[in-house]
């Protein structure tokens, strides 16, 4: 039982809306009614600026974090592979679903799955940072460095480790999830529609 106990926490964890408590405290805002009204990062630095958007992104990215690398310890599950991405995956869910926001309104996974991923596999992780960061410097269009990002994630980890494991079956898996959370971006980027970050867009 205590195991999956580490799965409501970590999806507790997870649910913390950062960017929501962001607009409300620092603006009086609500983030949902703003910019993409996307409770992530990429929102808070369209809408309030760069100095809060990378406060709240480094929060997403320790909801991500703190659960994998914590809660196996805590738990008496460490050294399981399983157990960890379950805690990740459950933090991830937390974020996109938010408990504390009834469910609904939350961020996309992509800041949140990156703190799971780097806890799990930095390496492939940063292959997957520099390709983000590539797409984004050439083309201005976070979602689609995000896309990108979460392709390359689990090529690198097969790569680095030669064989499948658990971290790439698990990436494999986001891969499908974030594409799905961004189905609406990929509606836009299909019609010239989507917002270019640092520029002026069509889209908000």
């Amino acid at each position: 039982m205590m195991p999956a106990l580490g799965l409501l926490l970590a999806y507790l964890c997870g649910s913390i809306p950062a960017a929501y408590i962001a607009g409300r405290a620092i603006r009086g805002i609500d983030l949902r009614q703003h910019g993409s009204g996307n409770l992530g990062a990429t929102n808070v630095m369209r809408v309030m600026g760069a100095k809060i958007g990378t406060a709240v992104l480094l929060f997403d990215a320790a909801k991500g974090v703190l659960p994998v690398l914590a809660l196996p310890h805590l738990l008496g599950v460490e050294g399981n592979a399983w157990w960890a991405i379950g805690y990740g995956v459950a933090a991830i869910i937390g974020h996109v679903r938010p408990i504390f926001l009834l469910g609904r309104g939350g961020g996309k996974g992509v800041a949140t799955a990156a703190g799971v991923f780097g806890a799990l596999a930095f390496l492939p992780l940063l292959v997957s940072a520099i390709a983000f960061i590539a797409v984004v410097l050439t083309t201005g269009y976070v979602s689609l460095g995000s896309l990108v990002a979460v392709l390359v994630f689990p090529l690198a980890a097969l790569v680095a480790s030669g064989t499948i494991t658990p971290v790439f079956v698990a990436g494999a898996a986001m891969a499908g999830f974030v594409f799905w959370t961004h189905r609406a971006n990929i509606g836009r980027l299909r019609r010239g529609e989507e917002h270019r970050f640092g520029r002026r867009g069509t889209v908000a």
